[in-house]
């Protein structure tokens, strides 16, 4: 995929892109790679390349498309190279799925979502985002409260308090939180 004409990325633009979109993107490849430093690298590369081929860009959605695309490629081509099939047999059934639109656009969505529930989680107070997090990784209220050394009652408080907040920032995501956590 090539970027339409547009502008080049001055250093600042680069960098808050770079800032912005490294993580979700790591996380995106590692979907398909299964190895977060090679996840890493993969995403380097396709910054790199930003940069040393000065790839011009319309506006910041044809940088995500882009960004993400990139990364899906190089990630795939990693998975199809000699030196990985060596030594991590990849069944072609697998390479396959990996390859579909389906599977790049649902990964989109997912660190898309993940990204955005954890801005929004970072705008409470930590003890309120600490809650949330291990309440979002399946603890009950009693696990919590024990794990922080809270009272079961400080925790509900809490949870009540992060989800007031929540509410109105997360209200304009709420059909993509909505796909993201109905599938």
């Amino acid at each position: 995929m090539q970027p339409s004409k547009g502008h080049k990325l001055k250093l600042n633009e680069f960098n808050r892109i770079y800032e912005k979109t490294y993580t979700p993107l790591c996380l995106f490849a590692n979907h398909f790679l299964e190895d977060l430093e090679t996840s890493k690298d993969v995403v380097q590369e396709v910054f790199v390349k930003i940069w040393e081929d000065k790839i011009e860009f319309i506006n910041e959605n044809t940088i995500k498309s882009y960004l993400y695309t990139s990364v899906r490629n190089r990630s795939l081509d990693y998975l199809r190279s000699n030196s990985y099939r060596k030594t991590f047999p990849l069944t072609t059934k697998k390479l396959k799925e990996l390859e579909t639109e389906p599977f790049f656009l649902r990964e989109i969505v997912v660190v898309e979502t993940s990204d955005i529930i954890e801005n929004a989680i970072n705008t409470l107070p930590e003890k309120c985002a600490k809650i949330i997090r291990l309440s979002a990784k399946g603890l009950t209220n009693a696990n919590i409260a024990e794990k922080l050394g809270l009272s079961v009652n400080t925790v509900k408080t809490q949870k009540k308090i992060a989800f007031k907040r929540l509410k109105p920032i997360l209200k304009e995501h709420f059909f993509l939180i909505t796909f993201f956590f109905g599938n």
